[in-house]
Order: C-alpha cells, then sequence, then structure tokens
C-alpha cells in the first residue's frame, strides 16, 4: 500500500514539474503574443513567424486575418497567431551580430589587434 502512495506522489510531482517547465512558459509565450497582435495598429511594422518583414495594412480579428504589404504593390494575408513581433532594424543588426559571435561595435572577435 504504500508504494502505491509513493507511486503516485511521484506522478503528481512529474506532472507539477512537467506543467511548470513546459506547459505554463508556453501559455505565457501565447498570451505575450496575442497582447502584441491586440496592440498593432494599420502601419505597423512587424515580422511574421516565418521572418517575413512586412507592415499591417488590416486586421480582421473575427478570422484572425492580416493583411500585410511586403513590398510596393505585394499584399500577402497572414494569420495573426504567425504575427510575432515588431521590426526594430537596429535590434535585428545586434541579433544577428550576437549570433556571430561579433562585438557590439561589429568587428570580429578575430579582427582585433
Amino acid at each position: 500500500m504504500p508504494e502505491i502512495v509513493v507511486l503516485g506522489l511521484v506522478m503528481i510531482l512529474g506532472l507539477g514539474a512537467y506543467w511548470s517547465m513546459v506547459i505554463f512558459p508556453r501559455q505565457r509565450e501565447f498570451q505575450k503574443q496575442q497582447k502584441y497582435v491586440q496592440s498593432l495598429k494599420i502601419g505597423d511594422e512587424m515580422i511574421t513567424y516565418g521572418g517575413i518583414v512586412g507592415r499591417v495594412l488590416d486586421i480582421d480579428a473575427d478570422i484572425g486575418i492580416a493583411q500585410v504589404e511586403i513590398a510596393d504593390g505585394v499584399v500577402i494575408r497572414v494569420v495573426t497567431a504567425a504575427l510575432v513581433r515588431p521590426y526594430d532594424p537596429i535590434e535585428l543588426a545586434e541579433s544577428i551580430r550576437m549570433a556571430r559571435g561579433e562585438q557590439q561595435s561589429g568587428t570580429d572577435k578575430n579582427q582585433q589587434t
């Protein structure tokens, strides 16, 4: 009988750990993304989940579709769940430099004297 109690406690602790490490962070990220989409205005520049940069022309919240201009005269329809974050060229350049292992000044570490 005590083995069943211990097994039950281990199962409950395992589910709690799974919830706190997997489910809860995903819910938090989803809520953050929903708030971002709700804050979007016509003319805002944003980045989609697929990495497309565009300008919001229209948002139909009822069906969850946004019209996004990705080039002059080129308009695509995007599911609002794919609108990830605002487009900030400075932040994007900085993240690319960090991914390449470069310093903030833009010089490569190997080129320093």
